[in-house]
Formats: structure tokens, C-alpha cells, sequence
């Protein structure tokens, strides 16, 4: 980061809102800031914005934020700037104009990514490490369950420790708030915004409060504003369950290729066996009954790998009589490796932590657990179980120092929400509720996993997002758009049909292109 914003520097941007800005928080619209290479990404340039720590007392703390930009290639056609954010909480945005660079919006938009307060080379809010290591398996014990609650516990007191005041103050209200510092100090009128996952109630969240300083915005795999983040935790355990249910529905109705039973509930009973099984010995590359529910609900999340998995699967059962395929172990602990690569990982040590805990979450540890066992007990895999754990909020350690505000839409213009049917991280149904709150329009996209649409290389989805940006034409107010994540064309069983040879890239070279994909998308 090569520069450091100056406080009290002249006057306020001619353009930047002044008459809108509190008179104690002038100083930091009034900043100026100068451009310089950035550590993210050799073709942006990065600045750092001071901001207060705690908006009511502006007077005293201090904090950095880091921000980035990829100038309009177009000038003379410049619309404006596109403050982009990958997710998270917590996601580095620093990079994520690139994301951007080769679309139409790259030639009208100054495109400004930045690390939120408390991530990257922002200031940082971290937590302590939890040295606390309890098996927490996805199929837990009765004896085990209370292993979650200690576990989060821990997690929370490394965050008390470490996180001092600065760790109440890192909330969506105030980096929406740091969003407006940005404004002002690029002298800017207004913003037009672009959200991933979390990155979606961020920009309703600065709609809400800033309502006409936001023009066009794009809400990409969006979170319910209605729901606790528990309660939409709940929902990504339904999406899990879906994807098993479709990928069942599918497989049932190929049998004469995939040999696993005409019905989904034939199906289910193979990997049923398999489990059996692993309770008491390895099974062809998979150790435990987790292994198994990571393994599968990571493959039938992306439909790309469906045939793939289905055909792993019907090894896996060949092995339990002896008549497997000599390659299988090695060929599944591949598989495993790059399914728990996959998970969601929190990008910042403190961060995510914090914004958790500006929602209320259930303080009775009985309601986790009989949640828990239900999933445990009708569909573990996938490993929902830990969607339903306590997390370190139900312990908060913190006083809020404001409530989360109803989200509304009054005095900007329509915008999108896009959303997958599959999408685990943000269930389909919350990007239904964000579009209808909003009164956006949505682009759902069927039959698909992925999280994360715009720029996925989806021609349907950047062309509707691209003619709204560019153009502020919007589609209709419903739409479909189809998707990029495919399963294997197969035809169903007729009574002619015979068993479809295996062709194409084989599951390990497709899995390991989703992994790749998810590790540099930038999204969160």
C-alpha cells in the first residue's frame, strides 16, 4: 500500500455531498488521497481512506481503510465508480476489480475494490487462536454434542481477548458508513455498487442508509434482510439437501448407466451402505462416515461432476465386496482432499466473528442440539450438522452498539439480485426475499451450484448484468438464465436405452477446475 490518505487537506470534493456530511465527520469526507501501486494487483492502483473507528465519537480512534481502483478504459463515456465487494464477512475485495476488467462495465466504471474495516491491509481485527481440539464429526454422539458448544466458546474467548473495543465497531453499519467516506473522498455524488454473497446486505445495507447516494446496484447469491444469519444458516441445510435429492432424482432415472437403483431412495441406500460400513473400517480412500458426507455433499452441490460422482459411488460399493477397482483408494483420497478444500473458511481471523454477532443468536444450547440431532438422523450428508451448531455468537462477548436497521429500498433506483437454485452458501429462496423486499428484479439461474454468477463465465447473466450497468436497461422482473454448472448429457432410461460409456474429463480433472475456480474467484 503505497500511500497514506491526509486529514484537513482543502475543502470537501466539489461533488462530494457536503451539504449531507455531519459536521464532526468533515475532516474525513475532506481527506485527500494519492494513487499508487498496489501490493493486490500489479495493473490497480491502491490508497488507504482513514475512517473513525466508532462513527459517534469521530473525535478519538482512528482506523485505515485499503482501497483499489481500475480506472474506466473509456473516459470520455465514464459513468461513475462501481464499488464491488466479494463477501464474506471478511472477503479481501482489494483484487476483485479484476474480476471486472474485461466486461463492458470496465470501459464506464472506475471499478473501486477495498479491504472492509478489520480485514487485510485494512486495520485488522483478529481474534486468538482457540487451541481447543474436540471432535466435532458430522454424525456426532450424544457425548459429542456438546463438544460444538465448547468449541465456540473458545472460539469467542480468543476473540474477547484479542478483538479490544475496536471489535464491537467492526459492523456492516459502519463499513456501510466507510463506503460514504469513500464516496466523498473520490468526490463522487453517488456510488452504483456490485455484492457477492454477504457483499449483497452490505449494499442493501448502505441503500438503507444512504438511499440517495446508491443509483444502480447488483446483488449477486443475496442474503434474506429478514433473517437472523442463523436462520438462514438453517436454509443452506434445506440447499444441501436439495442438491442430494436432485443429484438422487437424476442418477435414479440414468440406473442402466449408473447401476445405483431406479429410485432416489435406491440410491440413498448405496451410500446408506457405505456408511454402515465406515463405522467400522475404511471404505476405498474414505476413513470416516465425515469423510463420506464432505465427500458428498461437495459432489452433489456442482452438477458438472453428478455422472462422475455416480460412478464413484457404484465403486465404492463394488469394494465392499472385494470386486472394487485397485485405483479406487487412491482415486477417492484425491477426491476427499479436494472436497475439503472446498469449505467455507472464514478469510480474516476476526472479522467474520464480528459481524455474526450483530444478529441475535439463540442462547439455549438444547434448541442447537435438537436441531443437530434431527439432521443428523434424516440427512447428515453434506455435513449439514454444523450448519446447525452454536457458533462463538451465541456467546457473545460484546455489547452492540446499535441494531441492525430494517432493510428498505426508498429513494434509489431498481436494481438486480441474481441467484442460483443450488447455492449452498446462500440459499436460493434468500435471493428470492431479497429481490421481493427490494422490489428488484431476479435472474434466477435453475439447476445450478454454483455461488457467484456474474463473471463465471455464463454468457446470459453477464449480458443481462451488463446491459443494466452499462445501458440501465433492466430484464424482466423475473427471468431465467442458464448456467454454466451442467451435468453430463445423459439421456434418461427409456426401455430402449442402454448404459453411456464413460466420456470427457474425468472426475478428478473436473473437480479439481471447480477447486481452482473457487480459490481464485475472490468470492466468498
Amino acid at each position: 500500500m503505497a500511500t497514506v490518505a491526509s486529514l484537513g487537506a482543502g475543502g470537501l470534493p466539489a461533488v462530494a455531498g457536503a451539504e449531507a456530511v455531519p459536521a464532526k465527520l468533515k475532516v474525513f469526507y475532506e481527506q485527500q488521497v494519492t494513487w499508487g501501486q498496489c501490493a493486490a494487483a500489479a495493473n490497480l492502483e491502491c490508497a488507504t481512506v482513514v475512517v473513525p473507528m466508532d462513527y459517534a465519537k469521530p473525535g478519538l480512534e482512528r482506523v485505515q481503510v485499503a482501497i483499489s481502483r481500475l480506472k474506466a478504459k473509456d473516459p470520455a463515456r465514464r459513468r461513475g465508480v462501481l464499488l464491488v465487494n466479494p463477501g464474506g464477512p471478511g472477503g479481501s475485495g482489494l483484487g476483485l476489480p479484476n474480476r471486472f476488467a474485461n466486461q463492458p462495465v470496465g470501459q464506464l466504471y472506475d471499478v473501486i475494490g477495498f479491504d472492509p474495516r478489520g480485514v487485510g491491509a485494512s486495520t485488522q481485527l483478529r481474534c486468538e487462536s482457540s487451541l481447543l481440539d474436540l471432535p466435532r464429526p458430522s454424525r456426532p454422539t450424544e457425548a459429542e454434542l456438546p463438544n460444538f458448544t465448547a468449541a465456540a466458546k473458545a472460539v469467542e474467548d480468543g476473540c474477547v481477548r484479542a478483538g479490544g473495543d475496536y471489535r464491537k465497531h467492526v459492523t456492516t453499519r459502519n463499513t456501510a458508513r466507510d463506503m460514504d467516506v469513500i464516496r466523498g473522498v473520490l468526490g463522487e455524488k453517488k456510488i452504483n455498487f456490485f455484492g457477492y454473497s454477504y457483499g449483497t446486505w452490505l449494499g442493501a445495507m448502505y441503500g438503507t442508509m444512504f438511499p440517495r447516494l446508491l443509483d444502480r446496484s447488483v446483488l449477486d447469491s443475496a442474503m434474506d434482510p429478514n433473517k437472523t444469519w442463523h436462520e438462514q444458516d438453517i436454509d443452506s441445510a434445506h440447499s444441501i439437501k436439495f442438491n442430494f435429492d436432485s443429484w438422487a432424482a437424476w442418477t435414479a432415472a440414468r440406473d442402466k448407466t449408473f447401476k445405483l437403483g431406479s429410485t432416489p431412495a435406491q440410491v440413498r441406500a448405496g451410500l446408506d451402505r457405505i456408511a454402515a460400513v465406515l463405522a467400522t473400517k475404511p471404505v476405498g480412500g474414505l476413513g470416516t462416515v465425515h469423510d463420506l458426507d464432505t465427500f458428498t455433499g461437495f459432489y452433489t452441490r456442482y452438477r458438472a461432476v453428478w455422472a462422475g460422482f455416480s460412478r464413484q459411488v457404484r465403486e465404492l460399493l463394488d469394494s465392499l465386496s472385494g470386486n472394487g477397482n485397485p485405483e479406487l483408494t487412491a482415486e477417492t483420497s484425491t477426491l476427499l482432499e479436494l472436497a475439503n478444500r472446498s469449505l467455507i473458511k472464514p478469510t480474516s481471523p476476526g472479522t467474520f466473528q464480528a459481524v455474526l454477532c450483530e444478529w441475535d443468536w439463540p442462547s439455549d444450547q438444547q434448541q442447537y442440539y435438537r436441531d443437530m440431532r434431527q439432521w443428523r438422523d434424516t440427512h447428515p450428508y453434506g455435513n449439514t450438522v454444523s450448519f446447525l451448531a452454536p457458533t462463538n455468537c451465541a456467546f457473545r462477548g460484546f455489547t452492540r452498539t446499535e441494531p441492525l436497521p430494517q432493510i428498505t429500498r426508498t429513494a434509489y433506483p431498481t436494481g438486480l439480485v441474481v441467484h442460483a437454485e443450488g447455492d449452498t452458501q446462500t440459499a436460493y429462496p434468500n435471493g428470492v426475499v431479497m429481490a421481493e423486499t427490494l422490489r428488484h428484479h431476479l435472474i434466477s439461474v435453475p439447476n445450478d451450484g454454483e455461488h457467484g454468477q456474474y463473471g463465471s463465465g455464463g454468457a446470459c447473466v453477464d449480458n443481462a448484468v451488463n446491459r443494466y450497468l452499462v445501458d440501465g436497461i433492466l430484464p424482466a422482473t423475473r427471468s431465467e438464465c442458464e448456467g454454466v454448472d451442467k451435468p453430463a448429457d445423459i439421456p434418461a432410461d427409456t426401455a430402449n436405452a442402454t448404459q453411456v460409456p464413460q466420456s470427457g474429463p474425468g472426475l478428478v480433472e473436473q473437480a479439481t477446475g471447480i477447486v481452482r475456480r473457487l480459490e481464485t474467484s475472490g468470492i466468498q
